[in-house]
């Protein structure tokens, strides 16, 4: 790439970094306004709990990624995969959380492939999916409004599973590259994607399957207990395996609206699901809130945290 040519998409990354920083920003505000600092002073123990929790849950889906990564022949060394699976959480609010692609910048100068970037994310996608609805399980009952959006969340994966495990992607990517009724400019990422599609088929043997599950089961439920340990403020008990699928329930239906970290969606269903269980609205829409600010926030605030530190790692090794 020309030298001119690369300083101007240079440039140009780094005003989408800023722009989406600015919005997720004022985004953060604007529900960080709506909590009452006397309720933050008064329940700080339960809030570092609930930081805690999400930690451990992404501690655990940064190894589940570097495990991924050292499957498809790309292992990176401990502390630079969990910086830059990190990274990824500074894009949260990205559409499908595509935006978490951006961790194929920071995994470059480890010869990491951006084909397998996309193939741990579309392996992740996949095993939370399946691992959300399972634990939202936990929150509907029998004529619950809100089962038919699980019934239609478990369709969809479970049709992903059927076309990703019955299409050719490696001769479709072949063909793709050579096409001439593609864009020439689309046929290379087009191409690219349907051989991330194979890359991600090989993260689906019966192990990696079960393991994969197992440790998104563990991690989401670990966040699920954090909003049960918030919802303890509230004068109505809500018992914690309904507390976790109440979270789940919520995460899964806004994951499924496309808006970007699910903004509105997941709070308005967390909210609603505990004022079925006889909770107050105001004392609902706190917890929903406080809640938001330990997972979705907290996680962007570590994924900018964690840019800062690879960029100065990339400055100090001439890389950036």
């Amino acid at each position: 790439m020309p030298a001119a040519l690369s300083q101007r998409w240079g440039w140009l990354l780094q005003a989408l970094i800023l722009g989406v920083a600015i919005w997720s920003l004022s985004r953060m505000h604007a529900d960080a306004s709506q909590i009452p600092l006397t309720t933050v002073v008064q329940s700080w123990h339960l809030i570092l709990a609930a930081l805690a929790l999400s930690l451990g849950n992404y501690a655990i889906r940064a190894l589940r990624w570097r495990a991924y990564l050292a499957d498809l022949r790309d292992p990176l060394p401990l502390g630079i995969s969990a910086l830059a699976y990190l990274a990824g959480f500074a894009f949260a609010l990205s559409p499908g959380k595509v935006g978490e692609m951006a961790r194929a910048r920071y995994c470059a100068p480890f010869r990491v492939t951006v084909v397998n970037i996309a193939a741990t994310l579309v392996a992740e996608r996949f095993q939370d999916a399946v691992a959300m609805m399972l634990l939202a399980l936990l929150a509907l009952t029998a004529g619950s409004r809100y089962t038919p959006a699980v019934l239609g969340a478990g369709i969809l994966v479970a049709v992903a599973a059927v076309v990703l495990a019955l299409v050719p992607w490696e001769p479709l990517a072949d063909r793709l590259k050579s096409t001439k009724r593609l864009a020439a400019m689309l046929r290379t990422p087009v191409a690219a994607a349907a051989r991330s599609l194979a890359a991600a088929r090989a993260l689906f043997r019966p192990g990696m399957l079960v393991w994969g599950l197992v440790a998104g089961l563990i991690a989401w439920a670990m966040e699920g207990l954090g909003f049960a340990v918030l919802g303890s403020m509230l004068p109505v008990s809500v018992p914690v395996l309904a507390s976790i699928g109440i979270y789940s329930l919520a995460v899964l239906i806004g994951s499924m609206t496309f808006l970007p970290g699910g903004l509105g969606s997941t709070e308005a269903v967390m909210t609603a699901l505990l004022v079925e269980r006889g909770c107050a609205l105001s004392g609902a829409l706190l917890v929903t809130l406080l809640c938001r600010a330990a997972t979705l926030w907290f996680g962007m605030g570590l994924g900018w945290l964690a840019i800062v530190v690879l960029r100065r790692v990339a400055l100090s090794a001439g890389q950036d």
